[in-house]
């Protein structure tokens, strides 16, 4: 978690860079804000976190594969650049992260120019991998590396080339940063490579990045590709093969959806044989031509994507965190009354019977020397009060902790899911803060949880559905009239004076 002064230093970079780059999206950077506020009031968020910055705000393309598939070609004739290297055998073993640069020459960073910028999506990745393999964290020039060049369809977005993949060697440490890119990605093409056609043999990779991908809501950014379909030309049956690999995509659960099969025009083999070039060729092209128009596309997914995340950030709080928080605030106050009710009940039942027992009654009068002792000698009853209350304290905040603990063991182990730990991070520290000491078992509610909380989610989520109309005025006009888009707001008054981007 970064410190509250980073955390704004980081926003505010984003914020400069954003004021001339895209305005919509600057808007929703202070739409983001207000939703910080509201998480951290419910106690979601602590004080260097942001809802901001879970997600990246430059459009992200994922290149993933096996071995020697033909990824780095493909980015290569892409660009129009050699910038990455090529070759039948793994040729590198670190994640490309590509940017656009002002020099015409490729300039090549370590990881540590990712892991220390925050306008990058590896921002702080060092820590998480550190979390995954102790001493691995140091080690993120091993993992990661920045390449910057010229060329134009780089400029407004990042593409990241992933090394050769295989789960049944990948580094655990590797196979976190692959999720994380696949969660932040845009566009994810996954590259197959069709010179060995059994996929059988490949069973854990096809696992990764097929059957634990087609049940996300964002199933659609996956494209799925078989590169080198030259080389079947030599056997002619590239149908055989195709079907092989769909075949095996469908054991995993992949019926639906694109299937590409596509060859580098610059590094392909020669068809001999005039008709079938020209088949293979325009089935290439076509399918080549689909797969850059998603690329190219990727600018306008990430601004609805970004849109979509504040939306749905803020009815998740209404809709989902809040009730389950109310759920487990619920269940712990009943638990701890209990407890209270069992513990104290049973203590005033146990002097009373040893008080009835070890009593005098003189007729219809009951005397006891101890409590005649206490109310003649008020000092010492004073201080058997005194140390009753406390010790009457520390059982009931024992048994508001113990009970505490119980119910995050058991939500967590139901939330135990990798795709939920944001979700139960996120009920963990609203629920510690509505367990602290001091807090009011009988209270009804979760701390901060009121009226104006609700009318402050509303008003963020009327801005997304306002911030995506007027992404829609750029590129539709259901109305079919002449008139020009409506401007975006511009930023108000107090907005501090814009300066440039980090």
């Amino acid at each position: 978690m970064a410190e509250p002064a980073e955390l704004e230093a980081r926003l505010t970079s984003l914020e400069n860079h954003l004021r001339t780059e895209n305005p919509i999206l600057l808007s929703a950077v202070r739409s983001f804000r207000k939703l910080d506020a509201i998480s951290r009031r419910l106690g979601f968020l602590e004080a260097g976190e942001s809802h901001a910055t879970r997600i990246p705000w430059w459009p992200l393309v994922a290149i993933l594969g096996t071995y020697s598939s033909g990824k780095s070609t493909f980015i290569n004739d892409f660009l129009g650049q050699p910038v990455q290297p090529t070759g039948n055998q793994a040729v590198d073993d670190r994640f490309s992260v590509l940017c656009f640069g002002k020099e015409e020459e490729v300039r090549v960073l370590p990881g540590v120019a990712l892991d220390a910028d925050p306008r990058f999506p590896f921002y702080k990745m060092s820590r998480a991998i550190e979390e995954i393999s102790a001493g691995e964290g140091s080690r993120i020039d091993a993992y990661l590396q920045l390449k910057a060049c010229s060329s134009e369809v780089l400029r407004g977005k990042i593409f990241i080339d992933s090394p050769g993949f295989d789960a049944d060697q990948q580094r655990t440490a590797t196979l976190r940063v692959t999720d994380r890119i696949i969660d932040l990605s845009d566009l994810v093409l996954v590259f197959f490579d069709a010179r060995h056609p059994e996929p059988g043999t490949m069973q854990d990779t096809l696992q990764h990045l097929v059957a634990e991908t087609i049940h996300r809501t964002d199933s659609s950014k996956f494209l799925y590709v078989l590169n080198q379909m030259d080389h079947t030309a030599r056997e002619n049956n590239p149908e055989d093969i195709v079907g092989s690999w769909q075949r095996a995509l469908a054991q995993k659960g992949l019926t639906a959806g694109r299937f590409y099969c596509i060859y580098s025009p610059g590094a392909a083999i020669t068809i001999e044989d005039e008709a079938l070039r020209t088949r293979y060729e325009q089935k290439r092209d076509v399918d080549l031509a689909e797969i850059h128009g998603r690329m190219r596309q990727v600018e306008v997914d990430r601004a609805y994507r970004v849109m979509g995340v504040l939306e749905h950030s803020a009815r998740d709080i209404e809709l989902r965190l809040v009730p389950r928080l109310l759920e487990m605030i619920s269940e712990w106050r009943r638990r701890v009354r209990w407890l209270d009710g069992i513990a104290f009940g049973s203590l005033f039942l146990v002097v009373l019977v040893w008080t009835l027992w070890t009593g005098e009654w003189n007729g219809f009068q009951f005397t006891h020397p101890f409590w005649s002792a206490l109310g003649s000698q008020p000092a010492w009853g004073y201080t058997v009060l005194a140390v009753g209350a406390l010790v009457a304290g520390y059982v009931h905040h024992s048994f508001r902790r113990f009970v505490a603990n119980r119910v995050l063991k058991e939500v967590g182990r139901e939330l135990g899911g990798a795709r939920d730990g944001e979700v139960m991070a996120a009920l963990a520290a609203g629920f510690r803060k509505n367990t602290r000491p001091f807090r009011n078992v009988f209270a009804g509610r979760p701390s901060g949880w009121n009226q104006r909380t609700r009318q402050q989610l509303s008003q963020v989520i009327t801005e997304a559905n306002g911030y995506v109309q007027a992404l829609n005025d750029r590129f539709a006009n259901p109305g079919g009239t002449m008139d020009a888009p409506p401007p975006v707001a511009a930023p108000p008054a107090d907005d501090p004076p814009a300066q440039p981007a980090a």
